[in-house]
């Protein structure tokens, strides 16, 4: 097992990341202060996983919350469903709420949490490798509005992340690469040397080698927890951590979330992006190759084909790193190294905008 802690002063938690971690009762029983515990899953992980930790947690008062599966179920009605759930049981403020599952169930359990009594404790158990490496860690919470993607939530960190390496054996293969789009965009924003390593193992990866996964989950909890105890609220460096979801959220909404998976949109996003790094001569096309080519190696899309890109435009009009209505995208300067453009003339990048979107979507 490997532990990386999130550093946020009397807030700070450990990430624990290795195989059989939902056995390990004591990583999560030290972490939960009263008897009164929600677990918070969808139909299709509480199949795989719950009755395992129910058993571990068997000492404690124990409900569940069982959520559709799917982006589409991100929503405030089922984050009522979640609060419902716990009003019915009766539970105080010193329950303590589990989400179990990927990263919608994580941000459904995290912000209900926090609306909840104005916010109850809550366990990050993710179950996929998006969630694994990115959603559980961190403290962004929240649902989707239809106008855009996690326009409803609030900061709320978890007391703890237990991450079983084990439950990425279950995923499907869609779910695997769509988690490999986030490890990708955590060393084009942070680390050169470990986008080198991915070059050298994305093979291993994709085939689910343990400790090729440990490694990369482990690297990106390392990424992810320096930037944001730095940058807990997002006011500065954090922002890095959003590389391609402008782009990915623009596509997401534009296509209802059904079409493509957060981290198969992320990876369009990441690629546009670096198109727009290389036309604003920021990096050259052999770097932009160099993103291009380990996408396609991870069996991720690298386009937006067929989506219409007036609907893109309008969802990335709603993006929360929008600032007195410019739009501000996150860059690469170099591989591992990215940076918020925050002085690009309006008009100058609506044009850039135009051409990277006819590239990727084939119309604007």
């Amino acid at each position: 097992m490997q532990t990386v802690i999130v550093d946020l002063g009397e807030r700070s938690y450990p990430v624990h990341i290795g195989p059989g971690l939902l056995a390990r009762s004591e990583l999560i029983r030290s972490c939960i202060a009263a008897s009164q515990v929600l677990i918070v899953s969808d139909a299709n992980v509480a199949p795989l996983y719950l009755d395992a930790v129910k058993k571990e947690l068997s000492i404690f008062d124990t409900a569940t919350c069982i959520l559709p599966a799917g982006e589409a179920t991100k929503n405030l009605a089922h984050a009522a469903r979640i609060i419902d759930t716990l009003v019915e049981h009766g539970f105080h403020r010193d329950a303590t709420v589990i989400a179990l599952g990927g990263g919608v169930v994580g941000d459904m359990a995290g912000f209900s949490a926090a609306c909840y009594q104005r916010g109850i404790a809550f366990i990050q158990m993710p179950t996929t490798l998006l969630a694994q490496v990115d959603a559980s860690v961190g403290g962004k919470t929240g649902v989707n509005h239809e106008r855009g993607k996690n326009l409803i939530g609030a900061f709320h960190q978890p007391v703890c992340v237990v991450a079983d390496t084990n439950t990425l054996g279950s995923l499907p293969d869609r779910e695997l690469f769509a988690g490999i789009a986030e490890v990708i965009k955590h060393a084009l924003i942070a680390d050169t040397e470990f986008f080198d390593w991915l070059e050298a193992h994305i093979d291993k990866l994709c085939q689910r080698d343990p400790e090729a996964l440990i490694h990369a989950i482990s690297r990106c909890c390392t990424i992810k927890a320096e930037i944001v105890s730095g940058d807990e609220r997002e006011h500065g460096k954090r922002a890095l951590l959003n590389f391609g979801h402008t782009f990915a959220h623009g596509i997401e909404a534009a296509t209802g979330y059904t079409r493509f998976l957060h981290g198969e949109a992320v990876a369009a996003g990441m690629l546009m992006a670096a198109e727009m790094s290389r036309i604003t001569d920021h990096i050259d096309k052999h770097d932009r190759d160099r993103v291009l080519e380990l996408l396609k190696r991870a069996n991720l899309p690298v386009d937006a084909a067929g989506i219409e890109a007036n609907a893109i435009r309008k969802a990335m009009s709603m993006d929360k790193k929008v600032r007195d209505g410019n739009l501000r995208l996150v860059l690469l300067e170099s591989i591992g190294h990215a940076f918020v453009d925050e002085d690009t003339n309006p008009a100058i990048l609506d044009s850039h905008l135009e051409a990277v979107l006819r590239d990727y979507t084939g119309q604007v």
